[in-house]
């Protein structure tokens, strides 16, 4: 079974509703904390942010002060009690590391996904070997890491692109990632062979941005991201994006409408699907095979 849509989504979406009706009420963080009897406003405004699992009843109160009607009511709540899940719903994503988990969140109940990467194969389409020596290599920066349990995070995230329902995966390559950078050679070819094999996937797009390639304006990404659509419009779109220690969420609708242009931008300067293909396939040396589309694929 799919997961549906994180946790963390809908408790965004919820914080987003929330002070959506208190400002509609034009109440204050301390006058909505006085009225429930709140000891500070700290509480109100992680729930508003998206930072903490709401206690439903806490919902509810602030629905009460802000005379939500019930049509509204029963919807808001709904999402509440999505957004209060705990436990129960992690166990499904296995063993992860704070930040496989918030990839692994992200990507749980989404419609459509984009990944750009300068340097690397995304976790989404790694292989065990080569994912178990770019992690090993990462260690000496990261710290203490157990490679084995990342490997096998990264296997439980790879469900998600062989489900029945899988999302519109779209992976954007530089081609310098397509590159054997001092792998070893059965790692690297059994890696290429497994992007070929992904792309045969109708919901799988990979494109790589040959060497040289510019948008016209030169704007390029300064950092690896990933961008996350949802079935339900109102859900924040999002994109994470990947620095050396950490990676930074964006949800404001501005920052992610400025990713939005990108993808858009580095989609009509990027091989094709079919060229992409053959390229990986000339970096195999071996003759193309014609990637098999579905009959109701667009394009």
């Amino acid at each position: 079974m799919p997961l549906s849509a994180s946790p963390v989504v809908r408790r965004v979406r919820l914080g987003v509703e929330l002070r959506r009706l208190r400002r509609r009420e034009s109440l204050t963080l301390e006058q909505v904390c006085t009225r429930l009897g709140w000891a500070s406003t700290s509480k109100l405004s992680r729930i508003e942010l998206g930072q903490s699992r709401p206690d439903l009843a806490d919902v509810l109160d602030l629905l009460d002060v802000y005379e939500v009607p019930p049509h509204q009511r029963d919807d808001l709540i709904v999402i509440a009690r999505d957004a209060a899940t705990g436990r129960g719903w992690s166990k499904a994503l296995g063993e992860m590391g704070e930040r496989q988990r918030a990839y692994a969140e992200l990507e749980a109940g989404a419609e459509r996904i984009v990944e750009y990467q300068p340097a690397l194969v995304p976790g989404l389409l790694q292989t065990p070997a080569y994912a178990r020596l770019r992690v090993a290599a990462g260690a000496s920066l990261a710290g203490e890491v157990d490679v084995e349990a990342d490997v096998r995070a990264r296997a439980v995230r790879q469900e998600l692109l062989v489900r029945p329902d899988p999302p519109h995966y779209t992976a954007l390559l530089d081609e310098r990632a397509c590159e054997p950078a001092g792998l070893p050679a059965e790692v690297w070819r059994e890696q290429v062979r497994h992007l070929l094999a992904l792309a045969e996937r109708s919901q799988v797009a990979i494109r790589v941005l040959p060497h040289g390639a510019s948008s016209g304006d030169d704007l390029h990404p300064l950092a690896p991201f990933s961008y996350y659509a949802y079935p339900d419009p109102d859900d924040p779109r999002t994109v994470l994006v990947e620095t050396l220690t950490t990676d930074l969420r964006l949800v404001a609708e501005a920052d992610v409408a400025r990713y939005e242009q990108l993808i858009e931008r580095l989609l009509a300067v990027a091989l094709s699907e079919d060229a992409t293909v053959e390229l990986l396939t000339r970096r195999l040396g071996a003759p193309p095979v014609p990637r098999q589309r579905d009959p109701h694929e667009l394009g």
